[in-house]
C-alpha cells in the first residue's frame, strides 16, 4: 500500500514535509500544494520556487503539482522541475475554491471537457515529465463522471487520483466512493483515493469495498492525527510527548522560515491538531487570540500541561470546525 500526502494550501508545504517525516517517518509521496507555473522562458520563484528546492526536500519523495489551464506553461514547467531531478508532474483538477474555479482552473477545468481533452492530450505528449491528476468528480452532480472518466481513460496517465466529490461539495457531505469504484473497475493506469481517511476504521471500510485499493493520499486526518499513517499500518496513536515534539519541533521550522508570521502558520495547524486532544473548544479558546510569539508558546505550554489527549485523535467533520 501506497500512503501518501494530500496537497493542502498554506498547510502541508516543505517544512510541514520535513519536520513530520523526521517526527513520524517519511511517507511513501508527498505532493506539493498547487504551484502557479511560470510565463515560458522565465524560472519558479520565490515561495513555489521553495517548494520544489531539491535541497527542501532531501530524501523525501515529493510530486510537484501544477495548477493552470495554459499547456504551454505546463510543458514549460514540467521542463524546468525535469532539471531539478523531479519524475512526475500533477495536474490540479481538483481545487473548488470559488476564485480558481471562475478561472477555469483546477476542478472549474471539469466544465469545459473539450478544452480539457486539447490541453491533456498536448501536455501528454510534450510534456518531459510523465503526467498524473488529481481530481473531482464533477461539478453540480457526480453523474458527470462518466463522461469524465471517458476522457481520462484516453490518456496515459502516470496515474489518477480520485476525490470522489464534486466540485460544489468542497468538503462537506459524505465522499462518493462509487464513482472511485468505477475509477478500478475502468482506468488502464494506476488509481489513487483521497477523501476523508481519519482513522483506521474508515480505511478499514474503503478496502472492505475496494480491496484493489493499492494507494491512498491522507490530507486532513493527518493534520490531526501526524500518527495517522503509522495508525493505519498497525502502529499506535501519537503520545503526548510525541505530539508536544512534533509542534516545537514544526513551530520552531516555521520561526526560521518566516519568522513571527509562524504563529499564525502555526493557529492554522491548529485548527485541525485540536481534535487531538479530549476538549477541542478549550484548545482552541486557549490558542486562538494569540499573536506574540510569547502569547503563543505561553498558550501552548498550558494546553500540553491541562489537556488531555483524545482517546482517539480523530478528524470529525468539516461541521465540527
Amino acid at each position: 500500500m501506497i500512503f501518501s500526502l494530500a496537497p493542502m494550501e498554506g498547510i502541508t508545504g516543505h517544512v510541514f514535509r520535513r519536520v513530520h517525516a523526521e517526527c513520524f517517518g517519511p511517507l511513501d509521496r508527498y505532493y506539493t500544494p498547487f504551484l502557479a507555473p511560470p510565463h515560458v522562458g522565465s524560472s519558479f520563484g520565490g515561495k513555489a520556487f521553495k517548494e520544489i528546492d531539491p535541497a527542501n526536500n532531501q530524501g523525501l519523495a515529493v510530486v510537484p503539482q501544477l495548477l493552470t489551464n495554459d499547456a504551454d506553461k505546463f510543458v514549460w514547467a514540467s521542463r524546468l522541475l525535469s532539471d531539478m531531478g523531479y519524475a512526475e508532474v500533477n495536474l490540479n483538477l481538483g481545487c473548488p475554491s470559488g476564485t480558481v474555479v471562475a478561472k477555469g482552473r483546477g476542478s472549474g477545468f471539469l466544465r469545459d471537457l473539450p478544452a480539457l481533452e486539447v490541453f491533456l492530450k498536448d501536455v501528454c505528449e510534450r510534456s518531459c515529465l510523465p503526467v498524473s491528476v488529481k481530481t473531482r468528480i464533477g461539478i453540480l452532480d457526480d453523474s458527470e463522471y462518466d463522461r469524465i472518466l471517458e476522457l481520462y481513460r484516453s490518456f496515459p496517465l502516470k496515474e489518477l487520483i480520485v476525490h470522489p466529490r464534486v466540485q460544489k461539495d468542497r468538503y462537506e457531505g459524505v465522499p462518493r466512493q462509487r464513482e472511485y469504484g468505477k475509477t478500478l473497475e475502468r482506468a488502464p493506469f494506476p488509481v489513487a483515493y483521497n477523501g476523508d481517511i481519519f482513522g483506521p476504521g474508515d480505511m478499514d471500510s474503503l478496502l472492505e469495498a475496494y480491496p484493489e485499493t493499492s494507494h491512498v493520499m491522507v490530507g486532513r486526518g493527518l493534520l490531526t492525527n501526524p500518527a495517522l499513517v503509522r495508525m493505519l499500518k498497525g502502529g499506535p496513536s501519537a503520545s503526548a510527548t510525541e505530539l508536544k515534539d512534533f509542534h516545537d519541533r514544526l513551530f520552531s521550522a516555521y520561526e526560521d522560515a518566516i519568522g513571527g508570521n509562524a504563529v499564525f502558520r502555526m493557529k492554522e495547524w491548529w485548527s485541525y491538531a485540536r481534535f487531538a486532544f479530549a476538549d477541542p473548544r478549550a484548545v482552541h479558546r486557549a490558542v486562538r487570540k494569540t499573536r506574540k510569539i510569547e502569547e503563543y508558546t505561553a498558550a501552548v505550554e498550558r494546553v500540553f500541561r491541562t489537556q488531555r489527549l483524545a482517546d482517539v485523535a480523530l478528524f470529525p467533520g468539516t461541521e465540527e470546525l
